[in-house]
């Protein structure tokens, strides 16, 4: 009787090698992305994409065999598992971005185009944009600042990713939480504007 390699690595895991979990994690993730991306509209992918979920639920496993003492019977057990605990986290991730996803319009969709008109900048512009910069800037952790400084260029996502080295994914996220931090001071700054008004 032969036995399946992956219940050798089950044994492993279940004594508590974390080379083990390693090596389970790399045979199981191209099927659990696929569980991912097979949910995944496009509005929702510049949120987030399949390899963040699966790493989030993968290191909530380890965590899992190393202080709650998890256990699987077989490698069946295990994927059954894995597979619930994914679109689980998956689910979380949509109530997550839902409202910001459909309150989001497509620049290709939009009449915004037609709107926008090349106009040379005022100087109160120019300084309002550099204000705008500076802004950004201190938002920005150091290690996105490319990433934001492309954009400025006019890089499309595709190009800053092939830049930077980061997923075209992780691009879109890093340019939304930019975005979000920036909003919510504003919205802050306006909230304590009007209390001391």
């Amino acid at each position: 009787m032969t036995v399946d390699p992956l219940d050798v690595l089950l044994e492993e895991l279940n004594s508590g090698d974390t080379d083990a979990a390693g090596r389970i994690f790399l045979m199981y993730e191209p099927y659990l992305r696929m569980v991912v991306r097979r949910h995944l509209s496009p509005g929702l992918r510049a949120k987030f994409d399949s390899r963040d979920i699966v790493q989030s639920v993968w290191a909530d496993v380890v965590k899992g065999f190393r202080g709650s003492g998890w256990r699987f019977a077989n490698a069946a057990h295990l994927q059954a598992f894995l597979v619930r605990l994914t679109r689980h986290r998956f689910i979380d991730r949509l109530r997550q971005h839902r409202l910001a996803v459909s309150r989001e319009i497509s620049l290709a969709e939009s009449t915004w185009n037609e709107q926008l008109v090349a106009q040379t900048a005022s100087p109160s512009d120019i300084v309002q944009g550099d204000e705008l910069w500076q802004e950004l800037l201190s938002l920005c952790p150091p290690e996105h600042r490319d990433v934001l400084r492309l954009k400025r260029e006019g890089a499309a996502s595709a190009e800053i990713a092939a830049r930077t080295g980061l997923h075209e994914g992780s691009v879109r996220r890093i340019l939304c939480d930019l975005s979000r931090r920036l909003a919510r001071r504003r919205a802050n700054e306006a909230s304590g504007r009007r209390r001391t008004s």
